[in-house]
């Protein structure tokens, strides 16, 4: 009997592990940095506006440089200095600086976009993406901490809803996908207990609504 329960213990611990590796597969696979990127790529490549292989070279390497590289290497040097535990900034006071930084990192490479008149819909995704950074970190101070996992996903789901309504392009099988990711990455952060269940959804509800909202603002100033 005593070496039943031992065994069925040590299978329970065994799954637990797995669930964990798993869970932290995902959030490493699905990390917040990658949005952007895919964002400007979706955006290059299906829709109607005409843009030259030279300028979506160009834009993807900014897109690439400011929002993956740098970031990466802001939050190595961050690790290094032991001013963060890891890349997913686990405490509040460890969000804080890096926060603001991509907030700015990203309205940089929208204002930069608008330069390039031919793609004002992909400057607005990220000067919005910057102010949901913003946004976030006001909440910091507020003791209230959101998910950026989930940010990243909410923010592309809204550019994708406003891209559907501009161009008239069908993003149905994108969006739904979306959707599915969003569930397989809040569950992950649930498992490692990285985050509330508050604060999962209110990652998804932020992206999106300020990626709508963003838009309206502009069109009616």
């Amino acid at each position: 009997m005593v070496d039943d329960e031992a065994s069925i213990n040590s299978n329970q611990e065994s799954n637990i592990g797995k669930e964990l590796r798993f869970s932290k597969a995902i959030s490493y696979l699905f990390h917040p940095i990658l949005f952007p990127l895919i964002g400007t790529l979706i955006y290059l490549f299906t829709t109607p506006r005409y843009t030259s292989k030279k300028t979506k070279l160009l834009l993807i390497i900014v897109v690439f440089v400011g929002t993956y590289i740098l970031p990466i290497i802001l939050l190595t040097l961050l690790k290094g200095m032991k001013m963060i535990r890891s890349f997913h900034l686990t405490s509040l006071d460890e969000r804080k600086f890096p926060t603001l930084f991509f907030s700015f990192l990203a309205i940089l490479v929208g204002r930069l976009f608008f330069q390039i008149q031919v793609v004002d819909d992909l400057a607005i995704f990220f000067i919005s993406g910057g102010l949901s950074f913003l946004l976030i970190y006001g909440l910091l101070w507020l003791q209230i901490k959101v998910s950026i996992h989930t940010l990243g996903i909410g923010g592309l789901l809204g550019f994708l809803i406003n891209l559907s309504l501009v161009f008239h392009h069908n993003y149905l099988y994108t969006i739904a996908f979306l959707f599915l990711l969003f569930g397989i990455v809040a569950n992950a952060r649930l498992k490692l207990k990285a985050h509330s269940f508050q604060e999962v959804v209110w990652g998804i509800i932020v992206g999106i609504l300020v990626q709508l909202s963003i838009p309206l603002i502009y069109q009616n100033i």
